[in-house]
């Protein structure tokens, strides 16, 4: 018999008060929600952020990736902050810092401000993401509220994912560009107010020291990797623009995880960690699933545009199905994961992805909507419901209270960092496929089949996190 959730919260020694469990999932999930909105919904307004600021072709891509690259090469760092300072003041201080640094952003007149309160917004998604997960880690101690509990936080990111494209328009289109980032104040402000009100003060005690050392190396390897990753789109791999922040990111990497594990005193990532099955495992499969929301969202958008010739509101339209099933699926594969266990679900879902892909692959410039994307794209949808969830859930179990946070910025530097190392292999490999293309109607059967190629690669995808997750148990013994 399954608790109730409303009476799952835990209390830390030295708190005043806390808020019920509905009122804190409700701020985890707004704060997931807006993390990953933001990610996303700056796309449509560039065209205008172009012609009112000026800026430069290469400038202009910086709105974008300077939010993406200190989200994901901060995470580790803002996931040890909410270990170290609590989770209640870590998150509301991203909140905060997310929240300023939008008001600068809707403010600004010049480009070079912009992307500085882009690059600051970053920081605070890198603080609130993995104080979230931390939340509910520690928060909502039953096994079965935990489940629900990431199912609910798994479908606010996603439903922030595919609001994005079609908020970003609403306001760009009815107010002004300038909205995609001032609506994030006001909202900031209730949940800092929220935050602050419902969760658990700092624990008492002598406070650990911050491990500098790792803390540098570490995040300037993730922001050097994913750097160098996101230049393969405009660049070979083999280019010194690409190949030399890869090497140095790689060997950054490599000095980080020689001082957590040899010399650091406190580690910023402490490498027992990585002892628990669940955590290994599910990072390893975090990792690879990072490759499969861009083959689902991102190629299948321009699937429907660039080959069915779809606006981007109707494209936007077109992908609502599979978003709809997907928050439905999450909840349901919440409910399931302590009875079935974590394998089950994982394999049942990698399943899907074959066949979702698959048949993807099979989509040319004659096919139509409703017999040859609606269905595929319902399957993989599906799938992300069960696996992604449960992925979540499978890395953080387990873990130490204290280590929460960390445990919550390595699940989503994982899956940050396979989202843009996947991406770029995917758009490689779409591109080389259309490049010798020549115009007219064999450059649309061209794109068509780059497209089939990457859904084909991410079917592959699938059958590699199957592979590691029979590295589960059969069935997790129940909590």
């Amino acid at each position: 018999m399954s608790e109730p959730i409303e009476k799952t919260l835990v209390r830390e020694p030295g708190e005043v008060r806390t808020g019920p469990a509905w009122m804190v999932l409700g701020l985890v999930c707004a704060c997931q929600f807006m993390v990953i909105l933001d990610a996303s919904i700056v796309n449509v307004a560039l065209p205008s952020i172009d012609r009112d600021l000026g800026f430069s072709a290469a400038g202009l891509a910086w709105v974008v990736n300077g939010y993406l690259l200190t989200f994901a090469g901060l995470m580790l760092l803002g996931g040890r902050a909410a270990d170290l300072f609590g989770h209640r003041r870590t998150l509301a201080a991203g909140m905060f810092l997310f929240s300023a640094s939008s008001l600068v952003g809707g403010l600004a007149h010049a480009p070079q401000l912009l992307v500085a309160a882009r690059v600051v917004q970053g920081v605070g998604a890198a603080m609130l993401a993995p104080a979230t997960l931390a939340v509910i880690s520690t928060g909502f101690p039953g096994e079965r509220a935990r489940a629900k509990a990431f199912g609910a936080w798994s479908a606010a990111g996603g439903v922030g994912g595919m609001a994005g494209a079609v908020a970003g328009g609403a306001l760009t289109t009815g107010l002004s560009w300038r909205w995609v980032f001032l609506i994030n104040v006001p909202i900031g402000a209730v949940l800092i107010v929220v935050a602050m009100t419902a969760l658990a003060g700092a624990r008492a005690g002598r406070r650990e020291p911050l491990d500098l050392t790792g803390a540098v190396t570490g995040t300037a390897g993730l922001a050097a990797l994913i750097y160098g990753v996101m230049q393969s789109t405009d660049h070979g791999w083999t280019s010194a623009r690409v190949a030399g922040p890869v090497a140095a990111g790689l060997l950054l990497i490599a000095a980080f995880l020689v001082v957590e594990g040899r010399f650091a005193a406190r580690p910023l990532m402490p490498l027992r960690l990585f002892r628990i099955r669940g955590v290994a495992v599910g990072s390893g499969m975090l990792l690879l699933f990072g490759g499969i929301a861009p083959a689902m969202w991102y190629f299948t958008s321009l699937f429907l545009q660039n080959v069915l010739d779809y606006g981007a509101l109707r494209a936007g339209l077109g992908q609502t199905p599979a978003a709809v099933t997907f928050l439905v699926v999450a909840r349901i594969a919440a409910g399931l994961l302590p009875r079935t266990g974590a394998r089950l679900l994982i394999l049942a879902g990698c399943g899907c992805f074959l066949a979702g892909f698959g048949w993807l692959s099979q989509a040319d410039a004659a096919s139509a909507y409703l017999t040859a994307l609606l269905g595929p794209t319902l399957l993989v949808a599906v799938g992300i419901g069960l696996t992604f969830p449960t992925l979540m859930a499978v890395t953080t179990a387990g873990v130490p209270a204290g280590d929460a946070g960390i445990i919550g910025g390595v699940a989503n530097t994982a899956a940050q960092a396979g989202g843009a190392v996947g991406l770029a292999v995917l758009a490689t490999a779409a591109t080389a496929r259309t490049a010798a293309a020549p115009g007219g109607p064999a450059a649309v059967e061209a794109l068509a089949a780059g497209y089939d190629r990457v859904f084909l690669m991410a079917a592959g995808l699938g059958l590699l996190i199957a592979a590691v997750g029979l590295l589960l148990p059969r069935r997790r013994a129940a909590a």
